[in-house]
């Protein structure tokens, strides 16, 4: 026997109605709700890690050019910023439900470390964006020896 949630069907109320006033150009008319949830989603998302001498960032970019990416880096910053194109409807097409976002995007991840410009690539295949920056040698551990006296 199906069980009915009403939290999930206020929920999913919701983003309908903001989606509505979104697709007339406004933004969430009454700022957050009881509704919303914990947490604002960022876009892109990202995973975050390092190592001794690098730093790394995955970022989801699905359905974007990447032509449409563009990637900066200043001091201990890194900034994902582009444009996902919005979807367009085929002549004669019926949409029954559009729901992946489009429009400009902006994401800024504060460093652990200090990087070196010269030493950064990056790269996009199936929507994943790759980022590896390679750490300042200032930044590096280093192993300092102790002498016996």
């Amino acid at each position: 026997m199906a069980t009915w949630d009403v939290f999930k069907e206020l929920d999913n109320l919701r983003r309908e109605i903001d989606e509505a006033f979104r697709g007339a150009g406004f933004g969430r008319p009454f700022g957050p709700t009881f509704l919303s949830p914990v947490t604002s989603r960022r876009f892109p998302l990202v995973n975050f890690s390092e190592d001794e001498g690098h730093i790394y960032v995955e970022a989801l970019v699905p359905g974007v050019d990447p032509k449409d990416v563009d990637l900066s880096v200043l001091r201990n910053t890194v900034t994902i910023s582009g444009e996902r194109k919005p979807f367009v409807q085929e002549e004669g097409q019926i949409v029954h439900r559009s729901e992946l976002g489009s429009g400009k995007f902006s994401r800024t991840l504060e460093l652990p470390a200090d990087i070196d410009p010269g030493k950064i690539t990056a790269q996009c295949k199936d929507g994943i964006l790759r980022i590896e920056l390679a750490k300042a040698e200032h930044a590096k551990p280093k192993k300092i020896e102790i002498k016996l006296s």
